[in-house]
């Protein structure tokens, strides 16, 4: 299998999407929160690389190219924004206001908790980008001098759990208003919890779709302020 592996340019691509497909499949099914698509895939992919004894450098080396469709993907969020574009100029200071809020709120959360779990400044900064898309946070965490891949993991969950509870919490806080559950999905969950945002609405998802690109530029500006703190 490793051999199949090193040799097929594209093996690595088809277990991600294979994965991907059977989480699409059980959400579809059952539409428990827990089958999100990302994270079915995830655990699918490490119980097949671990079962096969694949490396992840050797599974990396064909699944690289889907991290080359981060950034359009990202990009191609701007539609549904542009299709509520009145309602984002009727509401501006608002979401200005709400996105900012979010992203201090996500970066102050991550120092108090560092600072009362006693981590280094290579595992704070690490943590700092955990609510922006990855796109952005690797390249902040590699800036600030955090590890990527953690990172990189850390984004992930962020988005997961932000796609699974998201809408509950919104629930449990009687939180009705479109525009301020897109809102606070983009923010707090990114892309994954656009993903939800454009489940429950046209409305969500276009603000989510805007949260994601504000939150980004306001953590790579804020993050820097944040990481002299530790």
């Amino acid at each position: 299998m490793v051999e199949f592996m090193q040799n097929s340019a594209y093996a690595g691509v088809t277990i991600s999407l294979v994965s991907y497909g059977v989480g699409a499949w059980l959400k579809k099914k059952f539409g428990f929160g827990f089958f999100n698509p990302l994270l079915i895939s995830i655990i699918v992919t490490i119980v097949v690389l671990v079962g096969t004894k694949v490396d992840y450098e050797t599974y990396n080396e064909g699944a690289k190219y889907l991290s080359w469709l981060l950034t359009p993907a990202t990009v191609c969020l701007a539609i549904p924004l542009y299709e509520e574009w009145e309602l984002l100029k009727n509401n501006a200071k608002a979401v200005v206001l709400g996105v900012l809020a979010g992203v201090i709120t996500s970066l102050l959360t991550v120092f108090v908790l560092a600072k009362l779990m006693g981590l280094s400044h290579e595992n704070y900064v690490t943590l700092l980008p955990k609510s922006i898309t990855t796109a952005i946070g690797m390249g902040v965490s590699e800036e600030l001098g955090g590890y990527v891949t953690i990172t990189v993991a850390v984004i992930v969950i962020t988005g997961v759990l932000g796609n699974i509870f998201g809408e509950l919490i919104c629930k449990l806080f009687r939180i009705h208003e479109p525009i301020s559950k897109g809102l606070a999905l983009g923010t707090a969950a990114h892309a994954i919890g656009t993903a939800k945002a454009m489940e429950l609405g046209d409305v969500e998802g276009a603000m989510s779709s805007l949260s994601i690109a504000v939150a980004g530029v306001l953590t790579v500006i804020l993050a820097s302020f944040f990481a002299s703190f530790i």
